[in-house]
């Protein structure tokens, strides 16, 4: 399980993360919504351990996550192994010769021997439907086959927290479709982010919502939420416009997701 306390970060003086609480258990499914800047991504750092909070405390499985404790090679492996973070741009987690390697290269890390990583990169491989790219440069992949790779590279090592930063932001409906029905079928805790907010209550039942403050101003049912135009509008995710008739005084209200 995964435990936030009192979570503070800051950039120079910038605040981005303020007081937060959160707990994470094992297979859960969770939506992260907010406005750009909100400290959604910073959240998602945290919890992989790239970056550490000025205040507050982080325990994964009641060990409590410091710089020195991901600095002892044991947790660190171990950490790494169970909890991945899938970025947004996929082109800073390439950078092995090919698609095959690639795979692999996380796979050799846990000293699997080799029949074992060959096994496992071409289920993988054939799951993301990327075998034929295998004796490929991954720079040579488009862009929604290069996310596929790196969530192939995260998913071979079995982890049992998978997060993701705006997963479906470059990809078409079809391959988004495709990722929303692998994310289902996983029986793994899953964090995501997005700015599609229709998309929502096909990524996680949980929603958390970070508001311009950098709070969580919501954690709960992610269809509640949703339903609940105030609490849209409060959080910044939902416009809502006026129009009056030009003859009379009527007037009505019609409301526009925000485009973050």
């Amino acid at each position: 399980m995964i435990i936030l306390k009192n979570i503070y970060y800051q950039y120079d003086s910038k605040v981005v993360l303020n007081d937060i609480h959160l707990s994470i258990k094992e297979k859960e499914r969770i939506v992260i919504l907010g406005i750009n800047g909100c400290g959604k991504t910073t959240l998602l750092k945290i919890l992989n351990a790239l970056i550490f909070p000025h205040k507050g405390s982080y325990t994964y499985n009641d060990v409590l996550i410091t710089e020195k404790k991901i600095r002892e090679k044991d947790f660190s492996r171990r950490f790494r192994r169970e909890v991945v973070l899938l970025f947004q741009n996929p082109d800073v987690m390439l950078f092995n010769p090919t698609v095959y390697d690639e795979i692999a290269f996380s796979l050799r890390q846990l000293q699997l021997n080799e029949n074992e990583v060959k096994d496992r990169v071409l289920y993988w491989a054939n799951l993301f439907e990327l075998t034929s790219f295998l004796d490929l440069p991954p720079f040579k992949l488009s862009g929604g086959q290069k996310q596929k790779l790196c969530l192939a590279c995260l998913l071979a090592i079995e982890p049992k927290f998978l997060l993701l930063d705006e997963p479906t932001a470059n990809l078409d409906p079809k391959t988004s479709g495709w990722l929303i029905d692998l994310l289902y079928d996983l029986q793994i805790a899953t964090v995501v982010t997005t700015h599609n907010i229709s998309l929502a209550p096909e990524l996680g039942e949980r929603l958390i919502v970070m508001g311009e403050n950098h709070r969580i101003i919501y954690d709960g049912p992610t269809m509640q939420f949703l339903n609940d135009k105030e609490k849209m509008l409060a959080a910044g995710l939902l416009h809502k416009h006026k129009h009056r008739h030009r003859h009379g005084n009527v007037e009505h209200s019609h409301y526009h997701f925000h485009d973050f």
